[in-house]
């Protein structure tokens, strides 16, 4: 998985006004979790862009001015209810001998034989979430729709790896090829159709014998 580098500061003072102070400089407050003790950092607002504003999923690594330094995954992230300006994160880091749990993207590739027939692709879970170590984390979980037909459903299970686990019930949709509105609604209006032949028919003379009988 590839990984993005923040540069930070180790920070001694955690209080409100301190907090305060940091944000008003452009900075944002972080804590980083899963060590012998939680370590206070903080970094610039820019430097989380590209871990923050994108689809994608990046583990981190965590340089702080005092030389240590940490890989990590983003575990938690706060925004302000206004302004969108991110008011904290939490990290979690990343040992290689230990599992850790983390939402992976989903990419959807090929062309679906139910799509070409006229059904349209739901694609129900964009992300999953899988456990794995470290160094087998995948960029992206790929999913080839090419032979799903109409009505047919993708579940997780045909997804297996030895590499990673998803952590999902078994009966999890990825995604499924659905019949279209239009032609429900075009199958809809035939089935009223027949219907209605079949009523005007049933308990009375066709056309054809009704005028025989008139002569």
């Amino acid at each position: 998985m590839k990984s993005i580098t923040i540069n930070g500061s180790q920070r001694e003072s955690v209080g409100k006004k301190a907090t305060k102070a940091l944000r008003n400089a452009g900075q944002v407050p972080c804590v980083l979790y899963g060590g012998d003790k939680p370590v206070h950092f903080t970094a610039d607002e820019l430097a989380f862009s590209k871990l923050v504003y994108t689809p994608n999923a990046h583990t981190v690594v965590i340089a702080l001015e005092n030389g240590d330094t940490f890989s990590a995954i983003m575990q938690d992230i706060q925004f302000h209810p206004v302004t969108e300006k991110i008011l904290h994160i939490d990290f979690y880091q990343l040992f290689e001998d230990k599992p850790i749990m983390m939402e992976i993207p989903v990419h959807f590739v090929g062309n679906s034989k139910g799509v070409k027939a006229g059904g349209v692709l739901r694609k129900n879970s964009r992300r999953l979430r899988v456990k794995a170590l470290p160094k087998n984390l995948p960029d992206f979980i790929e999913v080839d729709i090419t032979p799903l037909k109409i009505g047919n459903k993708l579940y997780v299970t045909a997804l297996e790896n030895d590499a990673y686990k998803i952590m999902h019930p078994d009966n999890t949709v990825v995604c499924q090829i659905k019949r279209a509105r239009a032609a429900m609604a075009i199958a809809a209006e035939e089935d009223d159709e027949e219907t209605e032949d079949v009523e005007g028919t049933e308990g009375g003379e066709t056309p054809e014998v009704a005028a025989e009988a008139q002569e």
